[in-house]
């Protein structure tokens, strides 16, 4: 019966992954891969040549039956998304969940993951924390905020730069203005950068400069007794 392993991959700088990461990906009989292109240039760097098989949100219903048998007919396989753990806002739930019904044996190895470094960047309370992922990009967004508008943990979110000036302005009008946020951008690259203030000086402060990059939004939790912002009014 063969093993499936999760291994998290760097989320920006190439050299933020493990000696046993990197072991397994070049012992792994296959890997499947999120995007084969991104991944191409990570084993390139590392010179691992494996066999890469796509797996990502469009086939991963219809194909995760197939790749379980593919697992427990091989020694072992690996897992790997674009960047950070799979199954953390990316494909890799699913084909878990599969290989646990069909008795094969998983390991999700300890590595790079956006939301932590961010989480600490911030300052805010960490002891407690929600992690939201990402919001609906139409249907169910304003619900999933309202939903966590009086939240007292700390909030993590993930955003794509093109949504992250509707996401700051969407979560003034539920947590007002006032709300301390850290946007977190591009880490671990060369221009990281991790931007500390109220909601309203987010907004300000990404109007005049535009967004690029990879997004992790951190929110202040809700101080005990605080209303939201349309409570207020």
């Amino acid at each position: 019966m063969g093993k499936l392993y999760l291994i998290p991959t760097p989320v920006g700088n190439l050299e933020d992954i493990t000696l046993r990461a990197l072991k397994l990906l070049k012992e792994a009989d296959f890997i499947m891969a999120e995007d084969t292109r991104t991944s191409g240039i990570l084993l390139n760097h590392y010179e691992i040549k494996n066999r890469l098989i796509p797996y990502h949100k469009f086939n991963e219903h219809q194909q995760v039956a197939h790749y379980a048998e593919m697992i427990a007919a091989a020694k072992s396989a690996a897992l790997i998304s674009d960047a950070g753990t799979p199954g953390i806002s990316d494909p890799g739930y699913l084909l878990v969940k599969q290989c646990i019904l069909n008795d094969i044996e998983v390991e999700c190895l300890p590595g790079a993951t956006a939301f932590v470094p961010a989480l600490i960047n911030s300052g805010f309370a960490n002891d407690r924390f929600c992690f939201e992922g990402f919001l609906p990009q139409k249907k169910g967004r304003q619900k999933r905020i309202e939903a966590v508008k009086n939240e007292e943990r700390t909030m993590i979110f993930y955003e794509s730069p093109y949504r992250l000036l509707k996401a700051l302005e969407q979560f003034a009008e539920a947590f007002g203005s006032d709300r301390m946020v850290c946007v977190s951008r591009e880490l671990s690259k060369i221009h990281e950068e991790n931007f500390r203030g109220t909601i309203g000086e987010a907004i300000a402060h990404f109007t005049e400069t535009g967004v690029k990059g990879e997004i992790v939004i951190v929110v202040e939790g809700n101080k005990t007794g605080e209303k939201g912002a349309d409570e207020e009014k």
